[in-house]
């Protein structure tokens, strides 16, 4: 079980003027405040989350 790999990811950006369903996402992901990182697990799904909310986050290996 060496594969556990995770990825920091960090609200850059506020979600006020996002989209619901950008919001939601970012949610799901764990985020609640501006600045605020969270490590995920380095899967598919977390990177179609992250994916479709890269204008909002910011993403680094860990």
């Amino acid at each position: 079980m060496a594969d556990n790999k995770t990825i920091k990811v960090t609200l850059v950006k506020s979600t006020i003027g996002a989209i619901p369903k950008h919001r939601a996402t970012v949610a799901a992901l764990g985020l609640k405040k501006l600045n605020k990182t969270v490590e995920l697990p380095d899967n598919a799904s977390t990177r179609g989350m992250v994916n479709q909310v890269r204008h909002l986050v910011k993403v680094e290996e860990a």
